[in-house]
């Protein structure tokens, strides 16, 4: 488990860095502008599938099923992944020319703003991106489960490469139009998808696995998949659709020179709780408290859940339920200093990173501020990532996705609520509590059904991080004071490898056992129980 997630932290580590280096190009030529709202919105349905089949529900439903079928017969395993493969691209070939159809239609029909126009045409040309992540998304789960991280971890290095290089050939070489601009970076995301795909094959075929079309619809191992990939899709992924629920109220509770400052509702005239480039703003915020939780939350989630559906698939539950509490130990360890860290260096922080060509001041002021809310619920995000995966290793999928129909509705009313109170900031307070709200649903479901305790070493696990998260606050603060009037730069420079060298030099005197999963001395072998949680 370990090694695994060092391996895909340290590819998703390099990833994200490149993603924090295409979101500064996005901040230099476009800013929190209404044409960065259009092009962040149209990217958000074929990147929510990504984040659907890519971190959640086609390998999470498949690498229980096909791990239990590898025991078996390796034949069969792998035509059944094939399978899966092949329903899901002419399933979702059929829903790209329905979405196809209905952009078409609402532009002829509809539409009566430019800006609406545009963010359609940037729409109807991303959309396929959906069928290609998709499918290298299952091929991703196959490769996971043969114990094979490097390839599905290298993937999204490649879509930020394609998008990064059209942002500056275009911007810079060409001098296009940023109306045109976006156009280009759109075609480039479809081009990265292909890539993407073709670079599973080969350690497909190092596997022993050939890519060809197979429909083996009928098998039991099949439907098993499909009947848990369903729930799955809401179930593992209610941060993000919640923060897609955060963008579409942004935007549509956003005034601009083109609809005005007000709207009318029951014959009464109010004004707008935001402008337009809150939506803007909201995608530059949740890129930043999305590093840590793409570099360790989805690192820890996606390499601890083979380990649990193997303890699973031979119904050794007592080393399941101590995979689920060290994992839950690791969410402690990584997300509350985290949390802490973002929300003391918010400010410099943006600044530093967007804060140049057409990203303002008060872009950086607003999208500060929406981030110290956004990061309030990293550990629930971090949480809900293990949590779920333990439900789909035991192929249940159902109890995620009530919960995640609970939190999204209560996101909602919340957002609508805060809205009018916090702005933007209201968005990622709701988004930040809900996730909470589906933790607790999901362990103290989890609790009950294994007779036992997911949580224990828990409370001593938090003590210890929180002494260790203090002790690095206090030297943050000191070395952002000491360099009070100094460049923002120089202050983070300062202040952020102070404060992570004093949380680890903590952790080393405290003992925590979890600093091994990060520097790799140290690491204790699981031990096993054949029959009951400790």
């Amino acid at each position: 488990m370990i090694k695994g997630f060092r391996q895909i932290a340290l590819l998703t580590m390099f990833s994200r860095v490149l993603g924090m280096l295409r979101d500064m190009a996005f901040a230099y030529f476009l800013g929190a502008s209404g044409l960065m709202d259009g092009w962040a919105i149209a990217f958000k349905i074929p990147n929510l599938a990504r984040r659907l089949f890519g971190e959640g529900a086609a390998s999470s439903s498949l690498i229980p099923v096909y791990t239990e079928e590898l025991q078996r017969d390796k034949y069969q395993a792998d035509r059944m992944a094939l399978t899966v493969a092949t329903v899901v691209f002419v399933l979702l070939t059929g829903v790209v020319l329905l979405g196809e159809g209905i952009i078409w239609g609402y532009y002829r029909f509809f539409s009566i703003y430019t800006g609406t126009e545009m963010k359609l045409a940037l729409s109807a040309i991303m959309l396929p991106y959906m069928i290609l992540i998709c499918v290298v998304a299952i091929l991703a789960g196959v490769l996971q489960a043969n114990k094979h991280f490097f390839s599905p971890a290298a993937a999204p290095i490649v879509l930020n490469v394609f998008i990064i290089g059209s942002l500056c050939l275009s911007g810079w070489v060409f001098a296009v139009q940023p109306s045109i601009q976006v156009l280009v970076v759109a075609v480039a995301v479809i081009l990265a998808g292909v890539v993407q795909l073709l670079i599973q094959i080969p350690a497909l075929q190092v596997k022993g696995i050939r890519i060809r079309p197979a429909w083996q619809i009928r098998s039991g191992a099949f439907k098993k998949v499909i009947v848990l990939m369903g729930p799955m899709i809401i179930g593992l992924t209610v941060t993000q659709i919640n923060t897609l629920a955060d963008d579409f109220i942004a935007l549509w509770f956003s005034g601009s020179a083109e609809k005005g400052s007000f709207f009318v509702f029951l014959d009464n005239q109010i004004r707008y709780p935001l402008w337009e480039g809150a939506v803007s703003q909201l995608f530059y915020s949740q890129r930043l408290y999305q590093f840590p939780l793409g570099v360790f939350g989805i690192s820890l989630a996606t390499a601890v859940f083979p380990v649990m559906s193997s303890d699973a698939a031979k119904k050794d539950f007592g080393a399941f339920c101590r995979t689920i509490s060290r994992g839950l130990r690791c969410t402690i360890f990584v997300a509350l200093p985290a949390t802490v860290g973002l929300v003391l260096v918010s400010r410099p922080l943006v600044s530093v990173i967007f804060e140049r060509g057409q990203f303002t001041a008060n872009d950086t002021s607003i999208t500060a501020a929406t981030l110290c809310f956004y990061t309030l619920g990293l550990c629930g995000y971090f949480a809900q990532q293990v949590l779920a995966r333990a439900f789909y290793s035991l192929q249940d999928s159902k109890m995620p996705a009530r919960s995640a129909i609970i939190a999204v509705i209560v996101n909602v009313i919340l957002n609508l609520t805060l809205i009018w109170f916090l702005g933007t900031g209201g968005l990622a307070a709701a988004t930040a509590v809900c996730s909470y709200l589906q933790v607790t649903i999901l362990a103290f479901v989890l609790r009950r059904r294994l007779s036992g305790s997911i949580l224990e070493g828990l409370a001593m696990a938090f003590v210890k991080t929180a002494f260790a998260t203090l002790c690095m606050a206090i030297t943050v603060v000191v070395a952002l004071g000491l360099l009070k009037s100094s460049a923002d730069v120089f202050r983070l420079l300062l202040a952020v490898p102070l404060g992570a060298a004093a949380y680890v030099l903590m952790a080393k005197l405290l003992h925590i056992e979890m600093l091994s999963l990060l520097t790799g001395f140290g690491a204790g072998k699981r031990s096993r129980s054949n029959t009951k949680c400790d």
